[in-house]
């Protein structure tokens, strides 16, 4: 029976699709495989690392007929690379065995029996769907990601918390040391919702997203979730996740209100003095010290070298002077994230955090607490 036969550039685009959560070493060789199930002329492929399971359709071509198998994700997809994007790509079966081929390129495959696949259980519980614009959650997701923990034993704060609420989305995200906040109005009223998404299904859904499309109507994202699973649709794939457990701090208290000391400069001047100074930092103690004078931008970093950096940059600013040290790279992260022209930091003293905003913009806030130089 022939599984596939499609250009090389169309079967290539519907298993990258599912193929990002697959990870090259399993506990269960399984694992590594893409679930094949063609039902008449409909294809469709899955992939699970029992915690995430995407699934896409695809016409493919092919027979018509019913027939499931699983093939290894990477080991094709590292085949159909090497293949040229017009050439046309079949998949047989054939004895037991799987037989790829393009052109004069012919690939015998060990494939591993379908009813073997752990399908992840859906929750039967899921709350109302509601859609937003992939380009906005793109977007969201661009703003606080970086922040996120990564292996922190206090596992809720290694992902994302969602909050969803009226017509309000905001993203939160920290590792304890800064915190960052993104928030966007929606067309319509969704109900509340808050919930933490795990790291790897955040940055799966950052490589998913699209953020194109024509302006009047941008291709969205339809969300479900229950108590301890989220469901994503979008572009023809489902995406299911399980949620992280656990009570993410509260945001609210983190961001500091009413700072009286506040600078606005431009965005790419400060982050080139940053990563100047950087050079001159450790591995291990990336500090550097800011200093705020009337006028004056200061920044300096030292190491064990007994070398020193210092540079500076004229601010429109008259208020407190202020020694305050930081860990640059908390500081270049959100700088390089942003891409507006000029940003707002807020300060009270040397020993309480800092906020840094857009100016004239309410949605975004980046919270990053000091260090001892």
């Amino acid at each position: 029976m022939i599984v596939w036969k499609a250009p090389q550039e169309k079967l290539l685009s519907a298993l990258q699709s599912v193929a990002g959560i697959v990870e090259r070493r399993h506990t269960l060789p399984i694992l590594a495989n893409v679930l094949v199930q063609k039902t008449g002329p409909q294809l469709q492929l899955t992939t699970s690392d029992l915690e995430i399971q995407i699934r896409t359709q695809a016409e493919l071509g092919g027979d018509e007929g019913n027939f499931t198998t699983t093939i290894g994700a990477r080991k094709l997809i590292d085949i159909l690379r090497t293949l040229p994007s017009d050439q046309t790509v079949s998949l047989e079966s054939s004895g037991g065995k799987l037989i790829l081929k393009g052109g004069k390129s012919r690939f015998t495959l060990q494939s591993l029996p379908a009813e073997d696949f752990p399908l992840v259980q859906e929750a039967a519980n899921f709350g109302p769907s509601f859609s937003v614009p992939q380009k906005t959650l793109k977007s969201l997701l661009a703003q606080v990601s970086f922040a996120m923990a990564v292996h922190d034993i206090r596992y809720y704060l290694n992902g994302i918390l969602f909050v969803a609420e009226g017509k309000q989305l905001a993203l939160v995200a920290t590792d304890g040391h800064r915190l960052a906040y993104a928030s966007a109005t929606l067309d319509v009223e969704v109900p509340k919702q808050e919930v933490i998404l795990p790291r790897k299904t955040v940055l799966e859904l950052q490589r998913l997203l699209s953020d194109g499309g024509n302006a009047e109507n941008p291709p969205a994202i339809t969300m479900q979730f229950a108590n301890n699973q989220a469901r994503f649709s979008f572009d023809g794939m489902e995406f299911v996740t399980k949620l992280v457990e656990g009570k993410f701090p509260d945001y609210n208290r983190v961001i500091p209100k009413n700072h009286k000391n506040s600078i606005t400069l431009g965005r790419a001047p400060l982050m080139s003095t940053l990563q100047r100074t950087a050079i001159l930092t450790s591995e291990k103690f990336k500090g550097v010290r800011l200093n705020l004078d009337p006028g004056t931008l200061r920044v300096a970093s030292n190491n064990a070298e007994q070398e020193e950096a210092v540079d500076e940059l004229d601010i429109d600013y008259g208020g407190d002077s202020i020694e305050i040290g930081f860990n640059v790279g908390y500081l270049i992260d959100v700088l390089a994230n942003m891409s507006q022209d000029m940003v707002t930091f807020e300060l009270s003293d040397s020993n309480s955090s800092a906020l840094i905003t857009i100016p004239g913009n309410s949605e975004f806030k980046y919270v990053v607490m000091p260090m001892r130089i």
